[in-house]
């Protein structure tokens, strides 16, 4: 393995690790409506207090990893997909600070539209940065040379209420684990709900992405993908059995687990076909990467980060452990 392959497996894991750590907390966010009372909402809120901030991490150091191994693609998509990544952006800053001020105000009920409205509005525009990402970018000499708007069509707005539903469900298997009483028993049906819209979504997707880009089908069943690529739909199909199945018996970790093995298989499949493009539909990883001595550098330091972000984390979870009870946490 050369250093262009250990790049994009350890962006990679930072991509994942994002998507579904600050995924449950966007999740918990778009539940929020769901709360009957301050009380309910309250513990909602305190579910995620002391670990959303630290889930965002990961996007921080996603976003300096992709700048320093693969300048090109960091260019490019900010250029392609700067209104959605802009929203996206914004949508964060917004629940940023209906988080902090909801805790500290006396009516809360504006900062609970914001923190609902921030979650929304960041999540869908992550789906439509994904879905145009797939869609394909026209790329000329190594710089973007399409529209401002290109980004806009049906494809990345399925893809964005696709990852809704994604996070709703992410979000739903966290509170079942943090919460009991009403809040978790709603989890359980939101968790339900959510799982057959993800499925539906799937299929679409699974569908529609070879046909809006139909050399990715050519790839999927070219030698040696079409050896192991048969893995990821049976992942799903696993996933979604251990889900519904857990969710019947009412088990609390196990709809969890489900749902980021119904995540990984999402997001393994859909490397496997890209691989070894960085931009689709031209441009390759050796490509978009940059100098082999600035890659060796900068590696150094993820080698300390890494461990020490994933203690933290790790550490972190394991200290606010158990269940949230009314009246605790952050309000």
């Amino acid at each position: 393995m050369n250093l262009v392959h250990l790049w994009i497996g350890l962006v990679g894991l930072v991509v994942i690790l994002y998507v579904v750590l600050d995924g449950f907390s966007l999740g918990v966010g778009m539940l929020f409506p769901t709360g009957a009372d301050e009380t309910e909402r309250d513990m909602m809120m305190g579910s995620i207090a002391p670990v959303w901030d630290a889930n965002q991490t990961w996007i921080v150091f996603g976003g300096g990893a992709l700048f320093a191994a693969f300048p090109m693609i960091y260019t490019v998509l900010f250029s392609a997909l700067y209104i959605p990544l802009l929203t996206f952006v914004f949508g964060l800053i917004f629940r940023g600070v209906a988080f902090e001020f909801r805790a500290n105000s006396r009516r809360k009920v504006p900062w609970n539209r914001a923190f609902f409205w921030g979650c929304l509005v960041a999540t869908f525009a992550q789906g439509l940065t994904l879905g145009a990402y797939l869609g394909g970018i026209r790329v000329t000499n190594g710089h973007f040379s399409g529209g401002a708007l290109d980004w806009l069509s049906p494809f990345p707005i399925m893809v964005g209420c696709a990852l809704i539903a994604g996070y709703i469900l992410l979000g739903s298997a966290y509170l079942i684990i943090k919460t009991a009483g009403p809040v978790q028993q709603k989890a359980f049906l939101y968790a339900r709900r959510s799982g057959w819209t993800v499925a539906g979504f799937m299929a679409v997707v699974s569908v529609w992405t070879p046909i809006h880009q139909p050399f990715l089908a050519a790839r999927w069943l070219s030698s040696p993908r079409i050896y192991f690529v048969w893995i990821f739909p049976l992942l799903a199909i696993g996933g979604f059995y251990l889900l519904f199945s857990s969710l019947r018996k009412k088990r609390e970790i196990y709809p969890f687990i489900a749902s980021v093995l119904i995540f990984l298989s999402a997001y393994l499949g859909l490397q496997a076909a890209i691989f070894p493009n960085a931009i689709l539909p031209d441009v390759t990883i050796a490509q978009a990467a940059s100098q082999a001595q600035t890659q060796l550098f900068t590696l150094w330091g993820v080698i300390f980060v890494i461990p020490v972000v994933l203690a933290y984390t790790v550490y972190s979870y394991w200290v606010f452990r158990g269940k949230v009870q009314p009246g605790e946490g952050y309000h």
